[in-house]
């Protein structure tokens, strides 16, 4: 009894959070008029495949495709390895004032993106580099306190003898980051690398702020002037939206195994 009550609680609350996700690709197969019926429906009378193809082509979203392609992969890669070294660095070197530049890393977490919007719009305008990707991109090349602690945490568990068998053999530090450390790190690199491609994909304040040519337009950032010139295409702006969830979807689920084991190696030791 007590495992149909907690599998059927488990099954309404699935179904609780798919349910938004289910309205989303049903409202984009739904013809204009079925859209403002009340009771609304769930289902759309016939399937209108044709809504994707007219509301991808209603704006250059190929280009803004390219875009976010092009700052997702790139930042993603300035993110996997600075993190990765810094957490390297905090775990294995000892320093002095090592535990207090930690702990002052992991005060910045507490310091909103909002407060230092401001100051990094200044320091890009100064650098030139508005109306560019680079503010969306370079900054990940310096890392990010939360990713770090993450990592240190996971390289933490990992035995110290490796190492040292690795140094006795010859092997200097960074051979021993690359071949030793690096791939024991990978479900904790998956997990960093899936919560940085769903920050970046999804990301709208930052191209809001940074970009003003259409060309250098993001998908988000598509998305919402399509909101803005196309308010009553309802059935268009579900379409769009439904295809810019599908890869962050996709990678989530093929990353699904790394990400839980990510999750448990990490916090154990301290």
């Amino acid at each position: 009894m007590k495992k149909v009550i907690i599998y059927t609680l488990l099954a309404f609350l699935s179904a609780l959070f798919l349910a938004p996700f289910f309205w989303l690709l049903t409202t984009s197969l739904k013809s204009p008029t079925e859209l403002y019926l009340f009771p609304p429906k769930w289902l759309p009378s016939a399937l209108h495949f044709d809504n994707f193809a007219k509301a991808w082509t209603s704006q250059p979203f190929n280009l803004f495709l390219k875009n976010s392609l092009i700052v997702t992969c790139l930042s993603l890669l300035g993110q996997l390895l600075s993190s990765a070294l810094v957490a390297y660095g905090f775990a294995r070197y000892k320093f002095k004032g090592r535990d207090a530049l930690f702990i002052l890393l992991l005060a910045t977490m507490m310091i909103p993106w909002e407060v230092t919007m401001i100051p990094l719009y200044m320091e890009f305008n100064y650098l030139g580099w508005i109306n560019t990707l680079k503010p969306l991109i370079v900054p990940s090349f310096f890392g990010a306190p939360f990713f770090i602690f993450l990592l240190r945490q996971f390289i933490m568990t990992l035995p110290v003898e490796l190492e040292e068998a690795a140094r006795i053999d010859g092997a200097n530090p960074v051979q021993i980051f690359l071949r030793i450390i690096t791939p024991l790190m990978t479900p904790a690199l998956v997990l960093v690398g899936v919560f940085h491609m769903l920050n970046s994909w999804n990301d709208y304040l930052g191209p809001l702020i940074f970009l003003n040519d259409q060309s250098k337009y993001t998908l988000t950032l598509g998305l919402a002037q399509f909101r803005g010139m196309y308010g009553v295409d309802m059935e268009g702006i579900m379409a769009v939206t439904t295809l810019i969830c599908i890869p962050p979807l996709a990678i989530f689920f093929m990353a699904q195994k790394h990400i839980v084991e990510g999750v448990a190696g990490t916090g154990i030791k301290g």
